[in-house]
This record gives C-alpha cells, sequence and structure tokens, in this order.
C-alpha cells in the first residue's frame, strides 16, 4: 500500500438530550481516521497522483470500513460522510486524492448499503486541527433531518508530512428534526408560483 499507516483513531459519540429533552432513540456518531504518511510530501509540484491512488486507496478505505463496522452494524448505519486533512507539507489535492476516488468510496457504500454519495470536507490543517465530517442519509440526500456532522480531532495528526484520512457513520439524524426537507420545500415552493400565476 502506498500509504503507511501511523495510527487509527476511534471517536464515539451518544447523544441522549438535545435541548432540554430527551429522544426516544439517542443516536450514535462513529469516526475511524487513518493517519497516514503523505507520499507526495516533499517532493515539490507532482503532476500525476494517479499510481499512488491505484496502489493505496482501495485497501485504505477497506480498512477504514473493516474498523468503522466493529463499531456500528454496516445495517444501523442511516447517514454517512467522509473526510480527509492534510498536513503543512501537502497540497489539498493530497487529501482530495485518497478520499474523492471509487476506489476508496465504494467499500463505504457497499458496506451499508447505500445509494447516496458521500458527503465530504478536505482542508489543511497542523496537529490537533479540529476535523469534521459531514453526513447525510444514506439512501436519500433530500432527508434534512440526517445533515449533521461529527467533529473529532487528533493531538499530534496530521504531522506535516501526513494526511488523516476520515470516514463517519451515525445511526439516525438529529434528535429532534422539525425543517421538512427539500421535497417539501419544492412542492411549497411550485404551490407558491402557481398562486402567483393565478393572481
Amino acid at each position: 500500500m502506498s500509504f503507511e499507516i501511523r495510527k487509527i483513531v476511534t471517536f464515539r459519540e451518544t447523544t441522549y438530550i438535545e435541548a432540554g429533552k430527551a429522544s426516544d432513540k439517542p443516536v450514535t456518531m462513529v469516526g475511524v481516521a487513518a493517519v497516514v504518511s503523505n507520499p507526495w510530501a516533499g517532493r515539490g509540484f507532482v503532476e500525476d497522483l494517479s499510481p499512488e491512488i491505484r496502489n493505496g486507496c482501495s485497501e485504505l478505505g477497506e480498512l477504514i470500513v473493516k474498523h468503522i463496522l466493529d463499531e456500528i452494524s454496516g445495517d444501523d448505519v442511516e447517514a454517512y460522510g467522509k473526510a480527509a486533512v492534510v498536513g503543512a507539507e501537502g497540497e489539498i489535492e493530497h487529501a482530495s486524492a485518497i478520499i474523492h476516488t471509487l476506489r476508496f468510496g465504494n467499500h463505504f457504500r457497499e458496506a451499508v448499503g447505500a445509494k447516496s454519495y458521500l458527503s465530504f470536507t478536505n482542508k489543511r490543517g497542523a496537529p490537533g486541527t479540529s476535523i469534521q465530517i459531514p453526513m447525510m442519509h444514506k439512501h436519500d440526500e433530500g432527508l434534512r433531518s440526517h445533515y449533521i456532522t461529527l467533529e473529532m480531532c487528533i493531538e499530534d495528526a496530521p504531522r506535516a508530512n501526513e494526511i488523516v484520512v476520515v470516514l463517519g457513520a451515525a445511526d439516525g439524524g438529529r434528535l429532534h428534526p422539525r425543517i421538512g426537507n427539500r421535497y417539501q420545500d419544492l412542492k411549497e415552493l411550485a404551490e407558491e408560483a402557481e398562486q402567483a400565476a393565478q393572481q
């Protein structure tokens, strides 16, 4: 594999109460991060990133998925996402090169039976930087109830020549969702336009 792994970090959070109101169903969010060496760091501008992508992304994705499924059942996953943070010696393109490939993401989609694309963030950061993994419903991008973000950090990562690669999963959406969804908005906008046209 092109990516030497220094450590695997697991983060788990279960929320029972929001705004003083308990939920009938607590929501658990899990993040699994691989801290890997950046194979492009220190090499100047690398035109072709594909050799490392071909040789490492699939295996890295498979490994992180294995770890996340140790924490949460694929059948229980309702929302999911991904993120990558590159250290100071790398480019944001290096972070993107890992997570924005079918070789990487397909392992997660297939493992949880998902249809939606994986929402994402990628950025540059220093050790201890905040890592946000935005998530959405694994079958339906329009369900706003499942627009949630897992936030975690790793105190000693990414080092300047590293990339933190993360997958996130949740067994539900926000505890008390009440803003509707995109389909309701579209219906309301269409009704308003029709009423305006009739006036």
